[in-house]
């Protein structure tokens, strides 16, 4: 296709729509006047992209919080996929959210628009049955990690590898100067960043015992300075939760810049999901935490084909990092292993030259590999 494509796209939540605004990004290195419309948050919007609804919209989290948001989110994807229909892109892109994403490509593949899933769910790690449906709505996967397209090929889905785009993005040393001085920290004092997601469910279940884990951690080390990165709409949120569970901590909350945080920290506490790999391509050593409604852990709980959640911990296949999901999730167990981080400079830089690995395999111009196989597509 020499003429710049017209791109259907959907981003959900804050983690897809920074992965699609850097998609989008190098598809208009190669096609400068393409033009994309659908769902996007702020990153897709400072790039021109047309947003018929806002990402956030997307923004919820197993059973529980999705029957809750069930009938306004069938009726967003049907008014979606209506007007895709009506104006029929020369390419579909659902960038992750897979729930909702899946049944749109499913529509619109059936009526002859192609399809590409970018960000394969993680068949490795639970929900294997999955893959079916993957095959059914999506004519190529884009992949993040360098073993999933065997997977997905074993099963006759056709899978490109294009690394990941934060790798590109994140430098391999970051300047952790540069970002104290843009949030105007203190050079030496040591520094926490709590990160407890960008989902709404997210925020109800992992906020608090973060909040009252940087105030057990406080009365410790008087020193500590925290920053806490508010997702896009969640900071009404968050300030709520502030004044609930950790009302005499000092903290600076941030309208985005979660990047700024990672770079400027010490040490994070942070929500299983992207912002864990992002913790590691800052090369910042991290406890995970993550807790969710008790039905939606236990349906969650059985289907787990291995014993990793977070990212660097299952692209090294062993616990580089703690893990703190559901009751073990205290605020007394995330201040122990995260002053326990900032009491090791020693494990912090191993640690750090593991994640430097992790880095450098992640790292292969993944706009231009993405790019290369979205031309393909188009071709046939």
């Amino acid at each position: 296709m020499t003429q710049a494509p017209r791109l259907g796209l959907v981003a959900g939540e804050a983690s897809g729509d920074l992965l699609a605004s850097l998609l989008l990004q190098g598809l208009r290195a190669r096609w400068p006047s393409l033009q994309a419309a659908g769902i996007g948050g702020p990153q897709l919007l400072a790039q021109g992209f047309d947003a018929w609804w806002p990402s956030h919209k997307l923004s919820v989290f197993g059973y529980v919080d999705a029957l809750l948001n069930l009938r306004e989110l069938l009726s967003i994807r049907r008014q979606l996929g209506d007007r895709l229909l009506a104006e029929r892109p020369d390419v579909f892109v659902g960038v992750d959210a897979p729930d909702f994403n899946f049944g749109l490509e499913q529509r619109l593949r059936q009526a002859g628009i192609k399809t590409v899933h970018f960000v394969c769910p993680s068949i490795w790690a639970w929900r294997p049955e999955r893959v079916q449906t993957i095959r059914r709505s999506a004519d190529h996967v884009l992949c993040l990690f360098p073993f999933e397209p065997e997977l997905l090929q074993r099963h006759g889905v056709a899978a490109t590898y294009v690394g990941h785009p934060l790798a590109d993005r994140i430098a391999l040393k970051p300047s952790q100067l540069d970002a104290r001085q843009r949030l105007a920290l203190p050079a030496q004092a040591p520094v926490v960043a709590l990160l407890p997601g960008s989902r709404r469910s997210e925020i109800r279940y992992i906020a608090p015992p973060l909040l009252q884990a940087a105030s057990l951690m406080h009365r410790q080390r008087p020193d500590l300075r925290f920053v806490l990165p508010a997702a896009p709409g969640m900071r009404p949120l968050l300030e709520q939760a502030w004044q609930q569970y950790a009302p005499s901590l000092e903290l600076q909350l941030l309208d985005g810049g979660a990047h700024d945080a990672l770079a400027a920290c010490d040490v994070t506490l942070v929500a299983s999901g992207t912002a864990t790999l992002e913790a590691a391509l800052f090369k910042r050593p991290m406890v995970v935490a993550y807790r969710m409604h008790w039905l939606n852990h236990w349906r969650m709980k059985g289907k787990a084909l291995q014993p990793w959640v977070s990212l660097p911990n299952v692209l090294a296949q062993e616990f580089l990092v703690p893990e703190l999901l559901q009751d073990a999730c205290t605020p007394e167990a995330l201040a122990r292993e995260g002053l326990a981080w900032l009491d090791n400079p020693a494990a912090c830089e191993r640690l750090a030259q593991r994640f430097m690995e992790q880095h450098e395999m992640l790292r292969c111009d993944t706009a231009q590999r993405a790019g290369d196989a979205i031309a393909q597509i188009l071709a046939h």
